[in-house]
């Protein structure tokens, strides 16, 4: 199922944890990385198991220190047997980092890697095809990697994104369609500004990603509308299938008054496999 919200919850918090199960995300990513403090993260990953061994009402990933932190083993030491439903690695680099990561793993765990956060991560956004099957998607971000080169901004001031940040996004959205796995939009930070929001989401999906992380509740209704497709999308892409089947063999179709070619039935499929029953 594809994952239109997933909703950061600090690892040292699980009172937030058990309020979040029934905030309308699509899945949870407990965090043990940047939300919690070096002097907590022991106390964190016991929270965090504790959680996992709980009866699981909807996907329970946990996003795990970096490879090259000292942390990632004592993380997965403490969690693995909860079985999580999905680790997040962040500053992932790449097909070695994607490997690294599957060998440490056992079960049906899947990986989504946050593929921007330094420098030679950028290099390696092509490399995640072909690694494991248990790759669900790529994300990006735009805090850390400023803070790795020295740039003292990654946004203009009206809120859009500089020209090397706008190229990792971009470089994101076609490494995971390259790997064949969802392509999944970063956090909007101002969680007060939901039509700010709610414009992002929409260019997101406009784009060609198929979620959005999200780091407040309140961003979770706005997300969830944004990639849910509408009645007449639905309807437009069924249509479509339907013209097709009705014509074997077509290479061009005359639908509503206007062409329609095998990427438009592309395209369709593709909406119609992300509707929910």
């Amino acid at each position: 199922m594809t994952l239109r919200s997933l909703l950061f919850v600090p690892g040292d918090r699980p009172d937030r944890m058990k309020k979040a199960l029934g905030l309308g995300a699509d899945a949870l990513i407990l965090d043990l990385e940047d939300a919690v403090a070096p002097a907590a993260k022991p106390a964190a990953r016991a929270a965090i198991a504790a959680f996992l061994a709980q009866p699981r009402t909807m996907p329970l990933y946990v996003r795990v220190n970096p490879l090259g932190s000292g942390m990632i083993d004592d993380d997965l030491c403490a969690i693995l047997p909860g079985a999580p439903d999905g680790i997040v690695l962040p500053k992932a680099e790449g097909g070695p980092s994607l490997a690294a990561l599957d060998a440490k793993l056992t079960g049906d765990i899947r990986i989504l890697a946050i593929a921007t956060e330094t420098p030679a991560a950028i290099f390696g956004l092509g490399s995640y095809g072909g690694i494991t099957q248990r790759l669900a998607g790529l994300t990006w971000g735009a805090e850390d990697l400023p803070a790795a080169i020295g740039a003292t901004q990654a946004r203009e001031a009206d809120g859009s994104y500089t020209a090397p940040y706008q190229l990792a996004r971009s470089l994101t959205l076609f490494g995971a369609h390259a790997a064949g796995v969802d392509a999944i939009e970063t956090v909007y930070p101002d969680f007060r500004d939901l039509d700010g929001l709610a414009a992002y989401a929409a260019r997101g999906r406009r784009d060609g990603f198929s979620g959005m992380m999200a780091i407040h509740p309140t961003q979770i209704p706005v997300i969830n509308a944004a990639f849910t497709p509408s009645p007449a999308e639905i309807a437009r892409a069924r249509a479509i299938v339907a013209a097709f089947a009705a014509n074997p063999g077509a290479g061009a179709l005359s639908l509503e008054g206007s062409m329609i070619d095998a990427p438009h039935l592309h395209a369709a499929e593709r909406l119609l496999a992300r509707v929910r029953p």
